[in-house]
């Protein structure tokens, strides 16, 4: 399921109807699990949509120093951390270091290369979902103990989830923009 960027002139303050696909109601698991995270990666892309760049990174909750620009860097790390290497045991290099938590205050970089950098994280865990079975294991690093494909796309969308509402609060204080 690719995820194309909507144009800037399709932005408004209220989101609009249509601009993602509600996950079905009938499916089979591999298709439910999926979509639902599809899902919630689109409601993140949305919820950047508009924002202009030198507000990305305004600590709007006080006294939380969350941003949406911090919020999408954890989320390209988080991606990476749990598909690419401990799922699919990848070697990689850390986009922004090993510890996803850190993701949130540092803010280097511009909100055009986070979100880019999240992107090609997501594309990369798209492929590695899309060769793998739902009952194909990886294994935690920090305690050896295996974990399923099935597991790791539910922890993602619980994460993806949590971070949404954190995002349309941080949003909201940006500009007013507010939605699901």
């Amino acid at each position: 399921m690719e995820m194309t960027p909507l144009p800037e002139s399709s932005y408004s303050p209220r989101w609009q109807a249509g601009a993602r696909t509600d996950p079905p109601p009938i499916a089979d698991e591999r298709e439910m699990l999926i979509s639902y995270l599809e899902y919630y990666r689109r409601t993140v892309e949305l919820k950047c949509l508009g924002v202009p760049k030198e507000r990305f990174s305004d600590r709007t909750m006080p006294p939380s120093t969350m941003t949406l620009h911090g919020l999408v860097r954890h989320l390209a790390g988080v991606e990476q951390w749990w598909f690419h290497h401990q799922f699919a045991r990848e070697k990689v290099d850390f986009v922004w270091g090993d510890d996803a938590e850190d993701d949130f205050d540092d803010l280097s970089g511009d909100a055009e290369e986070a979100l880019a950098t999240w992107r090609a994280m997501c594309e990369r865990s798209r492929e590695i979902v899309a060769g793998s079975r739902l009952d194909d294991t990886g294994v935690r690093e920090r305690n050896g103990e295996p974990f399923s494909l099935r597991w790791v796309l539910l922890r993602m969308i619980t994460e993806y989830a949590r971070h949404c509402g954190h995002a349309d609060l941080l949003r909201e204080g940006i500009d007013g923009a507010t939605g699901e």
